[in-house]
């Protein structure tokens, strides 16, 4: 998603010249990236994305300037099932074969337009990506039309959603990494804290939006939604009570607090106490203590733990390692209809 923004940007910058977009189209056995992986190779020689981790750029950077003087789109076939494939007398070992469409893009195209657009308002936006058969000259990306469906042979359609939102309550020392990873990983982010001396664009510069209210209105000002991943991080008890009780009956995407389990029991307890019904559902969906056990001490470390929980989660993951794994890493995408 990180990618997919700064391409986007890339292309509607007023000062921008045509550039060549790779984008990987179809994967047939294993690979890198998935298909919709993309890179802008401009005239100037700036690149903005990627397709591999690094073994398929040179030779698509190369191609990509034939591509820019002839303005004539070309589809490109990797193939790395043979145990003794060579690119360039290298073998990638990777084990599968990847296509690749490489288009001349003029500054400002609509389908970025239109994706900027959609980033702001957050709603998903389908492309459709034309290659392989027929005419060259109708080869390219370009928003998906209704009837539009995913076909290995000449369309490859594109869902692209939204960044994650992330919504830290509490603007402590220790968010401060949270968010500078979090924007790492171009996700949106909010930091809502009582305390307006905390919640600063000095202190979180890389926040997309703060918001400092009483704790009992922190929630309603924020309005989280359920694409929302929300982390409670206040280390004020009096706090995370009244925020808890307003978060917990939400459908959020993922919901953690920081903090022990018997601290988290005693909140628990004071808002039943306080006539609050806590289901076994809510609180199946906190987590608490937040964050992976990765043995983590510093904030640092901590702030890696709670994003790789709220990774696991939004892709639907337990988070054990790689080597234990029994399927493929990418599982097989199905054909998608706009």
């Amino acid at each position: 998603m990180k990618e997919t923004r700064a391409i986007v940007a890339a292309l509607l910058d007023s000062d921008a010249p045509a550039a060549v977009l790779a984008t990987l189209v179809s994967v047939e056995g294993s690979s890198y990236r998935r298909p919709g992986a993309r890179l802008l190779v401009c005239p100037n020689g700036t690149r903005l994305g990627s397709i591999s981790g690094g073994c398929l750029e040179e030779d698509i950077i190369a191609r990509a300037v034939n591509v820019q003087t002839s303005g004539i789109p070309e589809t490109v076939v990797y193939d790395t099932t043979s145990e003794n494939d060579l690119v360039w007398g290298v073998g990638l070992g990777c084990h599968g074969i990847v296509r690749v469409l490489l288009e001349r893009v003029p500054a400002r195209p609509a389908w970025a337009l239109a994706l900027d657009q959609s980033f702001a308002r957050r709603r998903t936006t389908a492309l459709a990506v034309v290659y392989g058969q027929g005419d060259p000259a109708t080869w390219g990306t370009r928003l998906a039309a209704p009837g539009d469906c995913a076909d290995p042979e000449c369309l490859f359609v594109d869902l692209i959603a939204t960044p994650p939102r992330l919504v830290i309550f509490g603007a402590g020392d220790d968010a401060q990494p949270l968010v500078r990873l979090a924007r790492e990983l171009g996700w949106q982010i909010t930091v809502a804290d009582p305390r307006a001396t905390f919640a600063t664009t000095e202190r979180f510069p890389e926040a997309d939006t703060l918001v400092v209210a009483a704790a009992e209105d922190l929630v309603g000002k924020v309005a989280p939604g359920a694409d929302t991943l929300a982390v409670v991080m206040t280390h004020r008890y009096v706090h995370d009570v009244p925020i808890l009780r307003r978060l917990l009956p939400l459908p959020l995407a993922y919901l953690g607090l920081l903090g022990p389990k018997k601290r988290t029991e005693k909140i628990l307890t004071d808002l039943e106490t306080a006539g609050m019904v806590v289901s076994p559902e809510q609180r199946a969906r906190l987590y608490a203590p937040v964050g992976l056990d990765l043995g983590a001490d510093s904030p640092d470390q901590v702030a890696l733990s709670i994003l790789a929980e709220m990774q696991a989660v939004l892709s639907g993951r337990n988070a054990r390692p790689l080597r234990e794994r029994t399927r493929p890493i990418h599982e097989s995408l199905a054909p998608q209809t706009p």
